[in-house]
């Protein structure tokens, strides 16, 4: 995970039906441009797929569609659970030698972040396994739901390449979908407001800010949480490539330092599509997290409805 806050690497993903193609995961089949006969979260969702092709090159793939790349695998040791309660998942990130690797970058106080979302982005937890002395990571998983969820590894290796990679974990049951919300410039989270400003485009970095508040009031007391006054993680609908940047400034060091009650960002979004972006952030020693869903078209516009369009209508 990058410390600088511009993000990159998330190109649209074309052609990758043709056979014997990248997985996205472990599981859904991969999502060309433009693909209208796959529902919004991918219809082959929770149907197991072959063992991947050799990804180690994909260097242009998206963050998140891969389990390995640059020689790299996310290697888990079961991809079913059991529904209804929280419970272990064990993983290791294995070298190109094939053995777990043990040396690891920390980023914002952390040598791992391991994000899990539903496949119809409907849930969301961030998580921070802890290391063995064997080289495996081991966390537990909140309660899941019945259907597909993807999980991210966001690492660095030292003297190594940065790297998100992804899983599909499959949780036993009938699942049931959500679609996607409308776009909307306030999300409301355990009694606080957050509201999202600027205008997502497409292929160039624009500045994005979340301001809380509470009972009305803005918030100044925003609590540093993983060394930043906030985080934000975006996933594209459909494939669930992965972003991941931190506020403008740098890293807070300072515990007792307060923030807010606006956290900025910038983002750069190079494709177009639909995208839902998690925030978290803390106070009272609590991480809450807000989430918001932004439509971004080709041309780089924000869809009516979405944040930019909110602002300019003075409901922002």
């Amino acid at each position: 995970m990058n410390t600088p806050t511009r993000l990159t690497a998330f190109a649209l993903v074309l052609g990758l039906a043709l056979g014997g193609g990248a997985l996205v995961g472990n599981a859904a089949g991969p999502i060309s441009a433009g693909d209208d006969e796959m529902d919004e979260h991918g219809s082959d969702a929770g149907t197991p797929a072959a063992a991947p092709a050799d990804t180690t090159e994909a260097t242009d793939m998206p963050a998140g569609v891969l389990i390995a790349q640059d020689g790299y695998t996310l290697d888990a040791d079961t991809t079913a659970l059991d529904p209804g309660a929280p419970g272990p998942f064990r993983f290791r990130i294995l070298g190109p030698d094939g053995t777990p690797v043990e040396d690891f970058e920390v980023s914002h106080e952390k040598e791992l972040h391991l994000i899990v979302v539903g496949t119809d982005l409907a849930t969301y937890a961030h998580l921070h396994p802890t290391m063995g002395d064997d080289g495996s990571w081991s966390v537990e998983l909140p309660a899941l739901a019945p259907g597909v969820h993807r999980t991210y590894a966001d690492f660095a290796v030292a003297d190594g390449p940065e790297l998100t990679l992804g899983i599909d974990l499959t949780v036993a049951g009938e699942a049931r979908f959500a679609s996607l919300p409308e776009p909307d410039a306030t999300a409301e989270v355990d009694g606080y407001e957050v509201t999202l400003t600027g205008s997502p485009v497409a292929g160039a970095s624009s500045d994005l800010t979340l301001t809380v508040r509470r009972d009305g009031e803005p918030m100044t007391d925003v609590e540093p949480y993983l060394g930043a006054f906030g985080h934000l993680v975006a996933i594209r609908s459909g494939d669930l490539a992965y972003l991941h940047v931190h506020p403008h400034g740098d890293e807070v060091t300072d515990a007792d330092a307060r923030g807010g009650p606006e956290v900025a960002f910038a983002v750069e979004i190079p494709s177009a599509g639909a995208y839902r972006l998690f925030f978290d952030f803390q106070h009272d020693g609590q991480v809450h997290t807000a989430a918001f869903t932004v439509d971004v078209a080709a041309d780089g516009s924000a869809q009516p409805g979405s944040p930019a369009h909110d602002d300019e209508e003075g409901h922002g």
